[in-house]
């Protein structure tokens, strides 16, 4: 008698398992080669074999809400969709938007005590270019340290371009909501001056004098076309914490394409996890993670 319950109960355990397995969508090797090759020529992020639970952690909701059998399933709905919004959503769910107020100590100091020598024949005309900005900080950081730091910024000319492949974290740096975390490594004489705590959604929210020095747009640092800016139109463009995420081939042709963009003597911010090594050619370092275009 006690063998046949304990055949009952694995038969109940075998199927409880099917049911589970049923209901689980797993990523295969030729879907994740599918994903991780549309992946690279779109927005230029190297996946590696190890990736392969990363990208399918990070799809399973999205398969899941569209009611959708397979990946494979996913991915040719996601070649099909010639609105581009299906992409979008795409790069909010792999891209890594990790970012806060004031990263990169070392480089902020590095502005200050160079903002003369760095700005000193500008006449009074700035633009700067944070590349994939995500949700905001950097960008915002930007204009605090500028209206901190330049006297009479009122008599200047500055324009700051935030950009970023992802509409999703584009509309939450627009709206310039922020938590009390997401604050709270910010020195709090910044907190004051330059946002106010809206008590109905319990947020700071960015002064609308910031705002104004700050526009927003969606682009593609791999496939976006470079041709609609200016060649040297560009005092300083930062991009930081974002090479890291590309081969060797798609650096060096996205540093070229930036040093194209820079004036003359114009500085590249990158992230301090990276380094033009092997790519700097027509720069020279200036600081940790820093590149003056020679």
């Amino acid at each position: 008698m006690q063998g046949i319950w304990k055949t009952k109960i694995k038969h109940i355990q075998r199927d409880k398992f099917k049911q589970i397995a049923q209901t689980m969508r797993v990523l295969n090797q030729k879907e994740f080669t599918l994903f991780k090759e549309y992946i690279y020529e779109h927005l230029g992020i190297n996946l590696g074999a190890q990736k392969i639970y990363l990208v399918q952690a990070r799809l399973a909701k999205r398969v899941k809400q569209l009611n959708l059998e397979s990946f494979k399933a996913y991915y040719d709905y996601l070649v099909a969709d010639r609105s581009g919004e299906e992409f979008s959503y795409l790069s909010s769910l792999i891209s890594t938007n990790v970012t806060s107020f004031f990263r990169e100590k070392k480089q902020w100091e590095f502005w200050k005590a160079n903002l003369h020598t760095m700005f000193e024949r500008k006449n009074k005309k700035l633009r700067i270019w944070s590349a994939a900005c995500s949700t905001g900080e950097e960008p915002y950081s930007i204009a605090m340290f500028l209206d901190e730091n330049i006297p009479n910024i009122a008599t200047w000319d500055i324009k700051i371009l935030a950009t970023d492949v992802s509409p999703r974290v584009l509309k939450l740096a627009q709206a310039g909501y922020y938590s009390e975390k997401a604050c709270a490594g910010m020195d709090s004489t910044y907190v004051k001056r330059y946002f106010s705590y809206d008590k109905q959604t319990q947020m700071y929210h960015v002064d609308e004098r910031l705002k104004k020095m700050i526009t927003f747009r969606e682009y593609n640092l791999v496939t976006g076309n470079f041709k609609l800016f200016k060649e040297g139109m560009f005092d300083i463009i930062f991009c930081r914490n974002v090479m890291i995420y590309f081969d060797k081939p798609t650096q060096q042709t996205l540093v070229e394409r930036f040093r194209s963009l820079l004036c003359k003597e114009g500085y590249l911010f990158i992230g301090s996890s990276e380094a033009l090594t092997d790519i700097k050619q027509g720069f020279k370092s200036k600081s940790a993670s820093i590149y003056q275009k020679v």
